[in-house]
């Protein structure tokens, strides 16, 4: 199955993508092109918020409002007029120079975030859960290259990725707590196949998993760790996917440009672009953060 070239955006790093249901909006952003952005498909506009500073993901909050995990911090971002304010400015690039990276919201709305070392330093950062008090909580260290995050449709587990292992790990999930416990790893990402990125979740708890250097994204079942199918992107850099569109039945991928030669480039001129596929399967509404 090959995904359809959508818009070409010339992304350096595209990543975060999202789609909004309040406002049937697919959410994106480019962390080394310092945006946040809103590509509406009934009229193939992107909308481009400058962040100014590296954006590693978003969520939503409501119609006016979403939520940044800047490079040094998290804060709101208004959609009407793109003033930005912060709600947690931390000093994390002290530290192996770490920036936050990829996340999503729980089922109770609490924000899920993790973080990075962009010097490349291994196993030194971690993963973070926000509360609607905006205080922070370390749920796991010893992090490299904090990715993809996802909750099972009955809210029983969490899945995560950090990049550098290639597997996908799975935690029994308090809901109501929001507690993780009893790491298993579930799914062994062949190296061949490039390594997992972000990841989503359809309606019948396959997870879609993009592949960095990987060419496409992969449908895996948690339950027999099995690779179910591929989708083919024409693009290396596969980073993120979300199901999107009328009934959530589009997958929405973005891809990057970064890290490569201009021979590169020349030969994968789609690199940075957003691309969509109809997977015949639908996906599972995004949780906005619970201010």
């Amino acid at each position: 199955m090959d995904a359809n070239f959508l818009i070409h955006v010339n992304a350096q790093l595209g990543e975060g993508a999202l789609w909004c249901e309040l406002n049937k909006k697919l959410y994106w952003v480019d962390i080394e092109g310092r945006t946040f952005n809103m590509f509406d498909p009934i009229i193939s506009e992107n909308k481009v918020f400058p962040t100014h500073k590296r954006v590693g993901t978003v969520v939503p909050i409501d119609n006016s409002n979403v939520l940044l995990a800047l490079e040094d911090g998290i804060a709101t971002l208004n959609l009407h007029n793109g003033t930005i304010q912060y709600q947690i400015e931390t000093n994390i690039h002290q530290d192996y120079n770490r920036r936050f990276n990829d996340g999503k919201c729980d089922p109770k709305g609490r924000f899920w975030v993790g973080t990075l070392s962009m010097d490349g330093v291994r196993e030194v950062s971690s993963l973070y859960c926000i509360d609607r008090d905006f205080v922070v909580e370390e749920k796991i260290n010893g992090v490299s290259i904090s990715n993809g995050i996802v909750w099972s449709v009955d809210e029983l587990f969490m899945y995560y990725i950090d990049t550098p292992t290639n597997q996908i790990v799975q935690y029994d999930f308090d809901s109501h707590s929001g507690n993780i416990t009893n790491k298993k790893v579930v799914i062994d990402v062949p190296a061949d196949m490039g390594s997992p990125d972000g990841m989503t979740m359809d309606e019948e708890g396959m997870l879609w998993v993009a592949l960095w250097d990987g060419f496409g994204v992969i449908r895996c079942n948690p339950v027999t760790g099995k690779i179910l199918q591929k989708v083919n992107v024409p693009a290396p850099k596969v980073t993120s996917c979300a199901f999107g569109g009328e009934n959530l039945g589009v997958l929405y991928i973005t891809t990057a440009s970064v890290e490569m030669s201009n021979e590169e480039l020349e030969k994968h001129p789609l690199s940075g672009a957003i691309f969509a596929v109809d997977v015949n399967v639908r996906g599972l509404p995004a949780k906005h953060f619970a201010l």
